[in-house]
């Protein structure tokens, strides 16, 4: 038995040990004719996307597994659940990839995005294309046999459609030329993080650990519930930490007003103006000059938004808590718990 309730470090020591057994699966895939040339380049992609974040939606899904299951795990399921949770730092680097392409980012985890990368460019197209095909793979070499292969490859689907739908509905929100603050709402707001980070971010890991543990996703729709509110509360979060976070803690510059971005804080800031403090930020939202940037913050500090978000935050957590505390089951509940003390007042 592996017993992995020790630190922390030797969870992360043995999810990255994973990583090196499912990439050099996937630079050695019989299906296709490798290169050196092509074998290098993929490997050389997928040290740049997929490891170099917190990973924490990957760990999660051994967390999980683990609180669900009650008890120490065999080395065969510390594999398995770290080969989930790396199938969901796959998805994210894919998404990462083309978001960034999208959105025309210039760095991403303190280095430049890969499509900025010489000689990569538009090359990274295709390999976000690979990085999601790289999924279904991982999943056929580890899971093809197990009585919910099935149940997997429709979650991750769903779950890829979903997000891909939340970022449509955010970039036609924010189309060049047609800026509309009037558009923007806590409805609009809460649509676009649900479908966009919420599902894939909260409930993904946390779905994998109950299929693994044998159980039907159809039963525990509250479960879910409470996850996309968590990964919604998470978002306002980020959005808060955009503007008001600092950056060296953060590990980046926020541009969410620059970007014209249909953040919390100015859905909120839109609720609580009066006429002549709405006509400042209309005037001066999604600005790149840093003028219009230092307006809209003076306002957001005149309005007290930190004030709004700390009244948000309270109320957030005492409602998820309580949703929590109302679940039957304690290995679940132990999960959703484990999820919220990540997250709550967070800095990063």
């Amino acid at each position: 038995m592996a017993n992995l309730n020790g630190t922390t470090s030797d969870l992360r020591a043995k999810f990255l040990a994973v990583y090196d057994v499912l990439k050099s699966e996937l630079l050695n895939d019989p299906a296709f004719e490798w290169t050196e040339g092509s074998r290098q380049w993929v490997e050389r992609m997928l040290d740049y996307n997929v490891p170099g974040g917190k990973l924490n939606r990957g760990l999660s899904v051994i967390d999980s597994y683990m609180l669900l299951k009650g008890k120490d795990l065999t080395e065969d399921e510390v594999f398995l659940a770290s080969s989930l949770g790396w199938c969901i730092e796959w998805l994210q680097a894919y998404f990462l990839v083309t978001d960034d392409i999208m959105d025309n980012s210039q760095t991403r985890r303190g280095q430049p995005c890969w499509y900025r990368v010489p000689k990569v460019g538009m090359i990274a197209v295709n390999d976000g294309i690979l990085l999601r095909n790289h999924i279904p793979r991982i999943l056929k070499n580890h899971f093809r046999e197990k009585p919910y292969y099935v149940d997997l490859l429709d979650l991750f689907n769903e779950v890829e459609f979903q997000t891909a739908s939340g970022q449509m509905i955010d970039l036609i929100t924010t189309i060049e030329g047609e800026k509309d603050l009037s558009k923007y709402s806590l409805p609009l707001h809460r649509r676009i993080v649900q479908y966009k980070t919420a599902y894939y971010s909260f409930y993904l890991p946390v779905a994998c650990a109950l299929l693994m543990a044998g159980e039907n996703l159809d039963n525990h729709v509250n479960v879910k519930d409470v996850l996309i509110d968590m990964g919604i509360y998470f978002q306002v979060q980020d959005d808060y930490l955009d503007c008001f976070g600092e950056p060296e803690k953060i590990g980046k510059i926020g541009t969410d007003i620059e970007d014209f971005k249909c953040s919390w804080l100015v859905v909120k800031a839109l609720e609580l103006c009066n006429e002549d403090q709405k006509k400042i930020l209309f005037e001066h939202y999604g600005k790149e000059n840093p003028s219009d940037v230092a307006k809209i913050k003076a306002l957001y500090h005149e309005i007290n938004l930190q004030g709004a978000f700390e009244e948000y935050e309270s109320k957030s957590y005492e409602k998820l808590t309580t949703s929590i505390q109302a679940h039957p089951n304690k290995g679940l509940q132990a999960v959703l718990k484990s999820f919220l003390g990540k997250i709550y007042k967070r800095q990063k």
